[in-house]
């Protein structure tokens, strides 16, 4: 009997006349993830997408994950396909089937029936798929309609019939790439990672760009940032990390500006040289990780000191969530603890005792007038290089 998944659809199955396109992201998405784990055909009919192993050696289960945390996906199945006939799907439930639910002390028995056409409706398949697990396990599980432990699933779809052990959550969202492309600013901090596997969850294809301060900050730091960048890689896909050093600007600031002012003329360093990156990698918009009053830097007035200097859309999607919040996300992406690793980066370089909170641009643009902001804007994005992760460990 043949293992087969079923990826069902969440918003996309809401798309309307432009349904086609998002369905196609998808299966092109699905086709690049699961490539290192056999051969598979990937085709999409009536809301799901059906994941078959074209041989022997296709691993199943990592297919399984992986589709699970592939965004577009809402919810997967891991089934036994059968002829859409009532004697066939029994007797595959009898024999093929009983080894998925064996641990299960209590269950009930769910049917779809798409095809209108098949002769039973979904009452009498669940009577008749129901008293042959009983059968079969010779009173060792009973029905239980309310709170079973297991759900048998059978599906009498176009093709075929399916019979699963119930279905498992997936991770939602929109196919990757079908809302544009971002540029995510990536720190070693908890928000930012969170920050860009959000923008990835509402189809936003991924870039990165990291700011370093060698030797001020340590190769161990960039690691980190890189090892941050691979763990969103694998829900977002594979992804470039650009990386550019700030250690000059830093050090020129240090010598020349009021102290208070350091930090709100690095971040629009930070901006000015992030529109150069989106504007030469076809990103259309910017991504950070900034909570509304989170520290001195991202308060309203501090944020619109820095947004002046974009030419694009600057999207926090963190900006109304509280550290808790953002934790408990970083937890189940499994970026926190590598977010938490001792390593600094470039904003705590040459941090100001007192830092403008509620920064008025004239005096912001007066203080900045000391540099030659050009020169070294130049400077810095020669500095620029690549790293390509692509989330897996």
């Amino acid at each position: 009997m043949k293992k087969i998944i079923l990826c069902k659809f969440g918003e996309i199955a809401l798309k309307g006349a432009n349904r086609a396109y998002f369905e196609k992201l998808l299966k092109v998405e699905l086709k690049k993830r699961l490539r290192a784990f056999g051969k598979f055909k990937i085709y999409s009919a009536q809301s799901t997408v059906y994941i078959e192993p074209l041989e022997d050696g296709c691993d199943m289960d990592a297919a399984y994950t992986s589709a699970k945390n592939t965004f577009g996906v809402s919810a997967v199945q891991m089934a036994l396909e059968a002829p859409k006939d009532m004697d066939a799907i029994l007797e595959a439930v009898r024999t093929d089937f009983m080894p998925y639910i064996e641990d299960a002390k209590t269950f009930k028995v769910e049917a779809k029936r798409s095809d209108k056409k098949f002769p039973l409706e979904s009452p009498e398949i669940c009577k008749l798929v129901g008293g042959v697990i009983l059968e079969a396990c010779h009173g060792r599980k009973k029905v239980d309609v309310h709170n079973p432990e297991v759900a048998v699933r059978v599906e009498i779809r176009d093709y075929a019939a399916y019979i699963c052990a119930g279905q498992e959550r997936a991770i939602g969202g929109m196919p990757q790439g079908s809302n544009g492309k971002g540029l995510l600013l990536l720190s070693g901090g908890i928000d930012s990672p969170v920050a860009g596997y959000l923008m990835a969850k509402r189809g936003v294809k991924i870039e990165c760009l990291h700011f370093e301060s060698f030797p001020y900050t340590s190769e161990r730091a960039k690691e980190k940032v890189l090892a941050l960048a691979n763990k969103v890689a694998a829900y977002a896909g594979e992804m470039h990390v650009h990386i550019i050093s700030l250690t000059h600007i830093q050090e020129v600031m240090r010598d020349t500006i009021d102290e208070d002012y350091f930090t709100l003329l690095l971040r629009r360093f930070m901006m000015r040289l992030a529109m150069k990156v989106a504007n030469d990698h076809w990103c259309e918009s910017v991504i950070t990780g900034e909570s509304i009053g989170q520290v001195a830097s991202q308060t309203m007035q501090a944020l619109v000191v820095t947004d002046i200097m974009a030419d694009r859309p600057v999207f926090r999607p963190l900006i109304g969530n509280d550290k808790d919040d953002i934790i408990k996300i970083a937890r189940e992406i499994d970026t926190f603890e590598t977010s938490i690793l001792p390593y600094e980066d470039c904003c705590t370089v040459f941090t100001p005792r007192h830092p403008k909170t509620r920064p008025e641009l004239a005096k912001v643009e007066a203080e900045e007038a000391k540099l030659d902001v050009e020169a070294l804007v130049a400077e810095a994005y020669d500095s620029l290089y690549t790293v390509t992760v692509d989330g897996i460990e």
